[in-house]
């Protein structure tokens, strides 16, 4: 570890060195975990990109009770061991909590930028991040009051994200004319207003129970509504895989904790969920299918086979019968004789 001042604020750093880089086979790798301000960290990243082809790097807090939050202001480092004034900062903050629990760049820089040997970012197989975490004011610790979900405390250029939801869930990192006003309830998508009107005409109960909210409360469990509606209404059968799943396993547990009367709309996640088996076993279907498929045809083949033989057969049968005709057979092996 190590200190590097700026002006009014200190970073302390962890350095992750990660050897074998051109070998590696996981999705996503975590570093060792390391402590730095009084609480324990890892730098997760995605050698091969989170669903992008650009490197993704994450400052991960671990596993956070349900009530607590913690800030943190930090940036993520990819060393160039060429060229110093090459190294890649990013800088951000946000408030980890149970929901997201780790943070950073899913676009960090492009994978041609890294994996291109003399660029300077692997060197003799060996990959250098770095964690610098301010430690120039106490950490921020809070309850969670129901009423105000955590959020990110300051939008930085480009929208950070979360590593299993690329999607921000802060609205601020929203650009804000892709913003607009919900009923009176708060910023929503534009993308989502259309899905939440029609749901909301249906079933009032999804007004109803978040009139007492606070705004902010409602923009979150609003959001949290559209982005499952708009996942099933933008998906194909054919694309929920088990990535797509996934994905949509964390969606509606996190639209959950916001206590909208779901029961309407539980069947429909649920038969997307189970979209996957059905996609394995329709796919087994259809294997079979195709090999039966071939059989009869090869049946068809030998049995046109079978048909010609047959004819060709009924052919010769008469020629012989024509050809033996006043034909007598004799004993080829008797003498021929000279006679009595």
């Amino acid at each position: 570890m190590e200190n590097q001042e700026k002006i009014g604020e200190t970073f302390e750093t962890f350095k992750w060195t990660i050897k074998d880089f051109y070998k590696l086979k996981s999705k996503k790798i975590y570093s060792q975990n390391f402590y730095i301000g009084g609480h324990s960290w890892r730098i997760l990243m995605y050698p091969k990109g989170n669903k992008v082809d650009y490197l993704s790097i994450y400052l991960d807090a671990g596993t956070l009770p349900d009530v607590e939050t913690r800030f943190s202001k930090f940036k993520l480092v990819l060393i160039n061991q060429v060229n110093d004034k090459l190294t890649q900062i990013k800088e951000t903050q946000h408030t980890f909590n149970a929901r997201e629990s780790d943070w950073g760049f899913t676009s960090f820089i492009p994978l041609a930028d890294l994996y291109i040997y003399n660029k300077g970012f692997i060197v003799n197989d060996t990959c250098i991040s770095e964690a610098r975490i301010s430690i120039s004011r106490p950490e921020l610790e809070k309850k969670v009051d129901e009423a105000a979900p955590p959020v990110s405390v300051q939008v930085p250029a480009k929208p950070i994200e979360h590593a299993d939801n690329p999607l921000p869930m802060d609205m601020s990192a929203i650009p804000i004319d892709e913003l607009v006003d919900f009923r009176g309830l708060g910023k929503i998508e534009k993308a989502f207003v259309p899905l939440l009107d029609e749901v909301c005409a249906k079933h009032p109960s999804v007004i109803g129970c978040q009139k007492k909210r606070s705004r902010r409360f409602s923009e979150w469990a609003f959001t949290a509504l559209g982005r499952v509606l708009h996942f099933l209404k933008t998906k194909k059968a054919r694309d929920m895989d088990e990535e797509a799943c996934s994905h949509l396993q964390i969606l509606w547990e996190e639209l959950e904790t916001f206590r909208f009367d779901l029961t309407w709309l539980e069947p429909h996640v649920q038969s997307a969920l189970g979209m996957k088996n059905y996609m394995e076993r329709s796919a087994k279907v259809k294997g079979v299918k195709e090999n039966v498929a071939a059989l009869e045809m090869e049946m068809k083949k030998l049995k046109a086979m079978v048909a010609a033989v047959e004819v060709d057969l009924e052919m010769a049968r008469r020629e012989l019968v024509k050809v033996e005709e006043g034909f007598e057979e004799i004993d080829l092996d008797g003498e021929v004789g000279y006679g009595p």
